[in-house]
């Protein structure tokens, strides 16, 4: 009859530690490290909706079937999502449970003294033995000065021998690397959750002022109140963009060499103007803000009047650069006209010319010959109130106007010039050409706590791959004759350690420089000096 073997039941404490002890384990820390790259992969993939909420709506809207449930899922807001968050605070968890216990360990393994020194030193993997003509205790006290003068720590547990420890810091900086994970991690929630950043086109000559309505586009974190920004104010005076003109070489003619903001703030609407320049790499820090130079680009000054002659629109119109030589796109939204709307889309070429295969397009990036090429529509510009880009004409309502042999009507006007619109329906005018700055304002109150973590983390990994981790005993026993000592060297390293037997074998000859050896250690000796360490061991 087979006895029943009856297993024990882990009961619910039980399970609760068998899953703290895996979510803490090195191993699941760096799993749900792996995940959180994956999963940051959507947010490169699809449009965000708190970066681009008109592209994001534009794809939703182009995908019916797949659209809605990637939305659903949380593709197109993967960093608030809650899946996403659900691994950070996993991550968090499973680090701070993981490297605190560690870091205790390890301060009280600091504390500790060496371990006593084996009864063979010799048959560690690095060893020496050698016979000196000096007593045993004169010889110990010299072995432990050599080690203590290598920066050992040494501790003698018998009159016979020494034991010595060094290379402690390899493991405070693996365990630095990993708390400094954590404060990465700490520094990146509070960019998170206090920081923002938006996006702003500022034609040269016009006022920035902080507040929520100017941006393009604002991404403000969690628990930041948008009402509450910094009251500075920013005006472009002058944007110098300086392009490679002299040299011919393949790729180097037209290329940037160097991009300007002049700049005019304020800290407050009533605090005096202060002059600045922005440069690439070289931002602007205001209060509570840095000013970040990303782009730039051109924007024509284009008016349209009805058939009266009454301004409808009038400003300088960003165009965004498409290619090297700032081939730009834009719209002209008219939502003035009558009796319909009227939209622009087209090019705007700093230096124009017109090739047989190519179409429009721009010889070089300075604006040496600027002008616009145009087409026109009418109807609705904001079918459904959905929101659009301010760069992007939306003409599932409305009609391409055409000309009197029925072909899309082509508008191609240079600077001065005025196009009147068929069918009474007014005048377009290109008056002139301004630049425009393309300014990132970000606020991360976190960004010093990531970045003093990552310095850190540099710090413990290669304090942690450079140093070595070595264990020295050293163990004396009477010799063959009065007056003479047995010297058994061995040294034992926290994995694979191909200096170790080096560290040895300095130790044997700076004993031997101290004391004569007399005629030498016969290795057919050690047989009997083995014997000799066992009697004493």
């Amino acid at each position: 009859m087979t006895d029943t073997i009856t297993q024990p039941r882990l009961g619910l404490l039980g399970w609760l530690r068998w899953m703290w002890r895996q979510l803490t384990s090195m191993r699941t820390a760096l799993f749900l490290l792996l995940l959180l790259a994956v999963g940051a992969v959507p947010g490169s993939i699809w449009p965000q909706r708190s970066i681009d909420a008109a592209r994001t709506a534009t794809y939703i809207a182009d995908h019916p079937t797949t659209g809605p449930w990637l939305d659903r899922l949380g593709f197109f807001e993967v960093y608030a999502s809650p899946w996403f968050a659900a691994i950070y605070l996993l991550l968090f968890i499973s680090l701070v449970g993981c490297v605190l216990p560690r870091s205790k360990v390890h301060w009280n393994a600091m504390r500790s003294s060496p371990p006593r020194a084996p009864a063979k030193p010799a048959r560690l993997a690095a060893n020496a033995t050698v016979e000196l003509t000096a007593p045993p205790a004169e010889v110990v006290d010299a072995a432990r000065e050599a080690l203590h003068g290598r920066r050992f720590r040494t501790v003698s547990h018998d009159k016979t021998s020494v034991s010595a420890e060094k290379g402690y810091l390899k493991e405070t900086g693996n365990l630095v690397f990993h708390l400094s994970l954590i404060f990465v991690i700490v520094g990146v929630a509070i960019g998170h959750l206090f920081g923002w950043k938006g996006d702003v086109i500022i034609p040269v000559g016009q006022t920035f002022a902080n507040t929520l309505a100017r941006y393009d586009t604002f991404s403000p974190g969690p628990w930041v109140d948008p009402n509450s920004l910094s009251p500075f104010q920013l005006t472009v005076d002058k944007l110098d963009a300086t392009f490679e003109e002299t040299v011919t070489g393949r790729g180097q003619f037209g290329q940037p060499r160097d991009f300007t903001a002049h700049v005019t703030t304020k800290a407050t609407p009533t605090a005096p103007a202060v002059k600045s320049t922005i440069k690439v790499n070289h931002p602007l820090e205001m209060d509570g803000a840095g000013v970040f130079l990303l782009g730039n680009g051109y924007a024509p000054v284009i008016t349209v009047r009805d058939a009266a002659g009454t301004k409808v629109y009038s400003g300088a119109t960003p165009f965004l650069a498409q290619d090297n030589n700032y081939k730009s796109v834009g719209v002209v939204k008219v939502t003035g006209a009558q009796p319909k709307q009227l939209g622009f889309s087209g090019l705007f070429l700093p230096t124009a010319t017109v090739d047989k295969d190519l179409g429009p397009i721009s010889l070089f990036p300075d604006a040496k010959k600027p002008a616009l090429a145009l087409t026109v529509y009418e109807g609705e510009l904001f079918p459904g109130g959905r929101p659009q880009s301010v760069y992007l004409l939306d003409t599932v309502k409305m009609t391409q106007l055409r000309n009197a042999k029925g072909e899309p009507l082509r508008i191609w006007l240079e600077p001065g010039q005025t196009y009147q619109l068929p069918g009474g329906r007014g005048s377009i005018s290109f008056d002139g050409v301004q630049r425009f700055a393309g300014l990132s304002i970000r606020h991360d109150p976190g960004k010093f706590v990531t970045l003093g973590a990552a310095l850190l983390a540099l710090a413990g990994l290669i304090a942690s791959l450079v140093i070595r981790r070595r264990r020295v005993f050293v163990r004396v026993s009477p010799g063959t004759g009065p007056g003479r000592t047995v010297v058994a060297v061995g040294g034992l390293a926290k994995g694979d350690d191909d200096g170790l037997q080096e560290v040895v074998d300095r130790l044997v000859a700076a004993l031997e420089a101290r004391f004569p050896t007399g005629p030498g250690t016969d290795p057919a000796l050690e047989p009997e000096l083995d014997s000799r360490l066992d009697a004493r061991g």
